[in-house]
């Protein structure tokens, strides 16, 4: 099949060259070209905009934010100008459920279709084309995207017709991350200090109670403070939390625990931690015990 896709960072690189090894034609864009060129090796395509990315009739876009998926979108070079009626937008991204719902009036305004479809998974399991994806949207449009999607996720998930469903699934999902993040630091941090070996612990808490993915990535990131490269900044999750706690708030939901993660995020913002992995907010339990902290870094996009 032939895809634009949109959005070359740590994760839309991995998928990009997975949807290249599954034999589909790839035509990239992204802001700074030379993340495109660089694909060209592989097979791909270049498109000078987003628009020409789009004309391949699907189009798939990886992007950091809604901001930045707003700019791909509107006006004469952006993707819904080049998008033939008929054409499908298929966003990748972890964005608001109100982004998601003006998206999809937009592109059906102009006679397109839109899937959400966002991705659970780091850069490796990216590249690997392992991600896990939730889907929302007219059915017709998973179906069409569904080649697409299997090359780059190991299972589709499917939640609904309507594209908001897929935006709060993944922001829940990623709450739960960050509130196992605080309690695994949380634990190793007491255990630590009480003269208990620490990787003994993890061992006994993720090949028992806690034997799942995230336990496993996130604990031996905090046994090891293990927070660079980032595989998924801290901004990125502070955004993430963000939104999450905004549905809340329009849905009369409390969600103190959420509170409380954007509050030890904001702390660890504060404390220069914006270019390391989003779990580096988890070092404040080992701060808070007499740890010293984490060398600063520079925040990033």
């Amino acid at each position: 099949m032939r895809v634009g896709f949109i959005g070359l960072g740590s994760m839309g690189r991995g998928m990009a060259e997975s949807l290249l090894r599954g034999g589909h034609e790839v035509v990239a864009w992204n802001r700074t070209r030379e993340r495109a060129e660089a694909l060209r090796g592989a097979g791909a395509a270049v498109a000078a905009t987003p628009a020409e990315a789009a004309r391949a009739g699907v189009v798939l876009t990886m992007l950091s934010d809604d901001r930045a998926v707003e700019a791909v979108e509107g006006g004469p070079d952006g993707l819904r100008a080049g998008l033939p009626r008929g054409g499908l937008h298929v966003s990748l991204s972890t964005l608001a459920p109100e982004t998601v719902t003006r998206l999809a009036r937009e592109h059906a305004a102009a006679g397109q279709d839109f899937l959400a479809a966002p991705v659970f998974g780091r850069p490796d399991v990216a590249a690997a084309g392992k991600l896990n994806v939730v889907a929302a949207g007219p059915k017709a449009a998973l179906e069409r995207a569904r080649p697409l999607l299997d090359a780059v996720g190991q299972r589709v998930f499917p939640v609904g017709e309507d594209p908001a469903q897929a935006a709060l699934v993944k922001l829940a999902g990623n709450f739960m991350l960050t509130a196992a993040i605080e309690a695994l630091a949380e634990a190793l941090a007491l255990v630590g200090k009480a003269g208990v070996d620490r990787a003994r612990f993890l061992e006994v808490l993720t090949e028992t109670l806690f034997a799942a993915p995230a336990y496993r990535t996130y604990g031996r990131a905090l046994l090891e403070g293990r927070f660079a490269p980032p595989g998924f900044t801290l901004p990125l999750g502070a955004k993430d939390n963000r939104l999450f706690l905004q549905a809340g708030e329009r849905h009369q939901v409390p969600l103190p625990l959420a509170s409380l993660v954007r509050d030890r995020m904001l702390a660890a913002l504060a404390r220069g931690y914006g270019g390391l992995d989003w779990a580096a907010f988890g070092h404040l339990a080992e701060e808070e015990a007499g740890a010293p902290p984490l060398p600063p870094a520079e925040p990033r996009g």
